[in-house]
């Protein structure tokens, strides 16, 4: 059955292959048997039961707590011919029992629910009469109340499952569940020898950054200026700060709709629609926005303020980039925004504030780190990222700038703590380094203080970030009741002068830089004909807009993007061209074609065959790394490379570290010219390499008591993983 499956992703939804663990878990359904899918937003989960549903003879039931997606799913199977109805409280009586009919004829491969119609007595007396051969739960996370968004309906799940469709094979779906979510579901939907199909939760596709809540209009303004007439998302904390908000970017200029429980319904829906069908490209609201959005097209999530836990901020990220092209997650973090968050949790009692607080920890030890942000957010969802950097995070990139060496202002600022009895928080000690008079500053008695003006040189805002760096570096942590600074065992090696403070002090910055940017587009996003590419997306709004539809229904954007690139002019090369299949090319492909053709006639160019285009876009992927590889085997220079290749050495470094890594000989002598450590030093180096993990820097970097910086490690570890390969 699962050529039958096959055909039917070329065939329907003109994707070439399955995902990772799409195709086994398909089989799976296709025998009937019970299956558990974690699988992050953006990464398939929705095929999984919509092909079984397509080859099934019976239907396909899919409870979702969110009624605007089963809109949107069915608007969007309707757009491939597939027979889809949803029943919910959006429909008018004559809809509802037109729908009915439809599934009573049997002409609905897949019907829609949301939880509470399922349970009403009528829904499950009509699903008696009729053959349900799969049964599907999403957002099956609501069903533990370990997880972030439990609702109770959804535990009656399983009764209806037991009573209702014991033949039926049961899927349950969820993009966020913990190990200890997972198993309560599996519990709970009595699904103790089911298959467990568990995606990597690393969307690789999206660029996480935090910046430190300085001026966040400002920075909203920023990050949003060189993104004009892209679709985000920003959420905020309260109504208040939508509105106010709103108000800002729309003097501004910006296309944008507010979002929270404080409009009407009405006004919720017309707004969500517009930014939906693209009449709005940004919409500022509360996280009471997005469960049921199913747009691919997102190209930024930002939060003004702080998530409540990793859960909603991955949930929320999760909306960005489900075309699998590039999106920007920008968080501005601010400890006022903790305190905000913990005024709530203290609301709770028992158990539900323990895991409050669980949840908002980890949140924290999220936003701190310094290391790979992909590695605390997976390890929270009990995957390990093994990989020291991802290329797609701030702090990754910060890597390649400049770490400077901060231990004598750490000194300064420290010792104004200490002297303060770990009283006062960030901005009373810079206004003590910086020599204030103010009143509270004399009620104190602190002018006397040998620490009062000895901080002249710096503004207060780079106190503040130094105040940060130290927090991030575990130096100092923060009284979570009333804020002020407190020094940890590690300050005593700084103030004793035995221990030194480096790393970057700028974590306000929101945008993003063009290099940052570079490294993570393909061939195809770089190089399409962007006047090609509007005149597609205008042609697209338009037939939406004539249909009723969300214009990504027709095509998503990576399609268009396709078309714009290999400028397809017949059936046979349209029809390869991703997300084209056989409904879509018969209903629009003529349409597409004829302003291909057009254009390609305008402008004297040539169709590209997209097959053979691929295998030279995947030769271009390899080729950097293995040019500089084989170039640096032949005799050159780290430096050489990087002046030829115009990059920092530790770009150089990288590409021959991922040379290596596919299973390539690096000559070893060479690499430590890079180095300017003493040998005396580089022994050092190695032996704490083998003390500690070669593999992870940070173990190294604190074992060496931070003296030597992550730059020259890294050639160190470059020089140790190439000696050790050809032992």
């Amino acid at each position: 059955m699962i050529d039958q499956a096959e055909k039917v992703l070329n065939n329907v939804f003109g994707y070439d292959s399955f995902r990772p663990l799409q195709q086994e878990a398909i089989q799976q359904v296709l025998n009937k048997e019970d299956a558990l899918v974690i699988m992050p937003t953006g990464g398939g989960k929705s095929i999984i039961y919509q092909i079984p549903a397509i080859i099934f003879d019976g239907l396909t039931v899919v409870v979702s707590p969110l009624i605007s997606l089963m809109k949107d799913q069915v608007e969007q199977l309707h757009q491939f011919d597939v027979p889809a109805v949803f029943l919910n409280s959006s429909l008018t009586p004559e809809e509802y029992e037109q729908n009915i009919s439809i599934l009573k004829q049997g002409k609905a491969d897949m019907l829609y629910l949301a939880p509470e119609t399922l349970l009403m007595p009528k829904t499950r007396d009509l699903l008696s009469e009729l053959n349900v051969e799969c049964f599907t739960i999403d957002e099956a996370h609501c069903i533990s109340e370990w997880g972030h968004d439990f609702r109770p309906e959804y535990r009656q799940m399983a009764d209806v499952r037991r009573e209702d469709f014991p033949d039926a094979a049961c899927l349950a779906l969820t993009a966020t569940a913990t190990p200890r979510v997972r198993e309560d579901i599996r519990i709970t939907l009595g699904m103790k020898d089911s298959e467990t199909f568990l995606a990597s939760f690393n969307r690789k596709n999206l660029f996480l950054k935090v910046a430190d809540k300085d001026d966040p209009t400002e920075q909203v303004l920023d990050f949003l200026y060189t993104r004009k007439k892209q679709s985000g998302i920003i959420y905020c904390f309260s109504r208040r700060q939508v509105d106010e908000l709103y108000v800002d970017l729309v003097k501004e200029g910006h296309s944008v709709k507010p979002y929270h429980a404080g409009l009407s319904e009405k006004v919720r829906t017309r707004n969500q629609e517009a930014f939906i069908r693209d009449d709005v490209n940004i919409i500022v609201a509360t996280i009471a926005f997005g469960m049921g959005i199913n747009k691919p097209d997102v190209r930024f999530v930002m939060h003004y303020d702080m998530p409540k836990n990793i859960e909603s901020y991955y949930q929320q990220i999760g909306r960005a980039g489900r075309d699998g092209l590039r999106a920007d997650c920008l968080l501005l973090f601010s400890y006022s925004d903790t305190q905000k968050i913990r005024y709530f949790i203290n609301q709770k009692e028992g158990d539900e504030k323990k895991i409050a607080e669980q949840h908002l920890n980890a949140l924290l030890k999220f936003l701190e780190a310094d290391e790979c942000r992909r590695k605390p957010l997976l390890n929270y969802f009990g995957e390990e990222y093994e990989k020291e950097t991802c290329d797609m995070c701030d702090n990754c990139i910060s890597a390649d700038a400049e770490v400077e060496d901060f231990t004598v202002h750490a000194q300064k600022f420290l010792s104004c703590i200490a002297r303060t009895d770990q009283k006062f928080g960030a901005n009373y000690v810079a206004d003590l380094l910086r020599g204030s008079k103010s009143q509270k500053v004399k009620d104190n008695d602190h002018l006397d203080l040998p620490t009062h003006g000895i901080g002249m040189e710096w503004s207060k805002n780079q106190w503040i970030q130094l105040s940060r760096l130290l927090i991030r570096q575990d130096y100092l942590s923060k009284d979570p009741q009333y804020g002020s600074l407190v020094l940890e065992k590690p300050a005593k090696m700084v103030l004793d002068g035995k221990e030194n403070v480096f790393g970057t002090l700028d974590r306000t910055e929101a945008t993003v830089d063009s290099e940052a940017l570079s490294r993570t587009n393909s061939e195809v996003e770089n190089k399409y004909e962007e006047k090609l590419f509007e005149t597609l997306r205008e042609k697209r709004k338009e037939l939406a807009d004539q249909k009723g539809i969300p214009p990504y229904a027709i095509f998503p954007d990576t399609t268009l993007m396709e078309m714009a690139f290999y400028f397809p002019q017949d059936k046979e090369h349209m029809l390869q061209i991703y997300g084209v299949g056989k409904a879509k090319e018969k209903r629009y492909g003529k349409i597409f074609r004829k302003i291909i053709r057009n254009y390609c006639d305008e402008n004297d160019l040539e169709e590209k065959e997209k097959y053979l285009k691929q295998r030279a876009e995947e030769s271009a992927k390899k080729e950097k790394h293995v040019r500089m590889g084989e170039a640096f085997n032949d005799g050159q220079s780290i430096e050489h490379l990087a002046e030829e290749y115009g990059v920092k050495d530790v770009t150089v470094l990288r590409e021959l570290k991922k040379y290596m890594e596919e299973d390539h000989d690096l000559r070893v002598e060479g690499i430590t010219e890079a180095s300017s450590l003493s040998p005396r030093k580089q022994e050092e180096v190695i032996e704490a390499m083998e003390e500690r993990n070669p593999n992870l820097l940070k173990p190294v970097y604190d074992y060496l008591n931070k003296e030597v910086g992550y730059d020259e490690l890294r050639v160190m570890q470059l020089y140790y993983l190439a000696r050790e390969r050809v032992k």
